[in-house]
């Protein structure tokens, strides 16, 4: 004789408004403690690790690093009277020390107008993203200098693109720029008798020289020691302060470090 025993009539649990019949799972107040226990324990190192970024001292490659980029930035954050200043000392063999005074700062910093065409394209595969001018007239007013600083993404950009002006030789080179109603509005690139360039860091500094009469090279003619002292000279006293490093400050909001 078998006996049969009947379940006992179990009530389903009430299901939560949205389930639409769907078991969820729950949490018990155990399981609940651990899982926050865990996110503390992965957050907690975080937050000590970003602190710690937040609080230390920065590095000496992150000091050069904000060096670089202050240094880089100069052509951007510096006023055109400061790099192209108003009065540039220079040396002579024959007549000591002078002075050459700036003429005008030119208003166009296309890379491809500044130079010879041929030089133009060199300096577009390096990444040329500016080139500022300035001209200036030596002491006795009789000679011309335009000066030019092209800007590169980088140090080895700007030396590969250097390479591309000839030492003393103006052509291919930087060009002239005649500013009309002025000593030197005569000052073209058939003017060019001698030039120099001179690189460091993202800048390229060349400088072509002339006569402010307009007078071209003649050939086998004997040029004036002028014409080559005077454009390495003014090619170094703008480089120089361009380039020149200074403390960086990181607690300043001038730096980014």
């Amino acid at each position: 004789m078998r006996v049969q025993i009947s379940s006992p009539d179990l009530e389903p649990e009430p299901e939560e408004p949205g389930s639409h019949g769907t078991a969820r799972p729950r949490l018990t107040p155990l399981l609940a403690g651990l899982a926050a226990a865990c996110s503390l324990a992965v957050l907690v190192p975080m937050a000590v690790r970003l602190a710690g970024e937040l609080t230390r001292e920065p590095t000496a490659a992150e000091r050069r690093n904000a060096a670089t980029r202050e240094i880089a930035r100069r052509y951007m954050t510096w006023p055109s009277g400061r790099v192209f200043p108003e009065q540039i000392p220079y040396t002579l063999d024959v007549g000591g020390d002078e002075t050459a005074r700036r003429v005008g700062i030119s208003p166009d910093t296309r890379c491809e107008t500044a130079v010879d065409p041929q030089l133009g394209a060199s300096l577009g595969r390096h990444g040329c993203r500016a080139v500022l001018r300035a001209v200036y007239l030596d002491e006795p007013q009789g000679l011309a200098i335009a000066v030019g600083v092209a800007v590169f993404p980088d140090e080895p950009a700007a030396r590969a693109a250097a390479a591309g002006f000839p030492a003393r030789n103006p052509r291919p080179g930087l060009r002239t720029v005649p500013f009309p109603n002025s000593v030197t509005a005569r000052f073209a690139d058939s003017a060019r008798q001698a030039a120099a360039v001179r690189q460091r860091g993202p800048y390229v500094v060349a400088a072509t020289v002339g006569y402010v009469d307009g007078r071209p090279v003649v050939r086998g003619a004997k040029r004036q020691n002028d014409l080559f002292a005077l454009a390495p000279q003014l090619t170094v006293a703008v480089l120089n302060p361009l380039t020149a490093p200074i403390p960086v400050d990181c607690d300043s909001g001038a730096w980014t470090c």
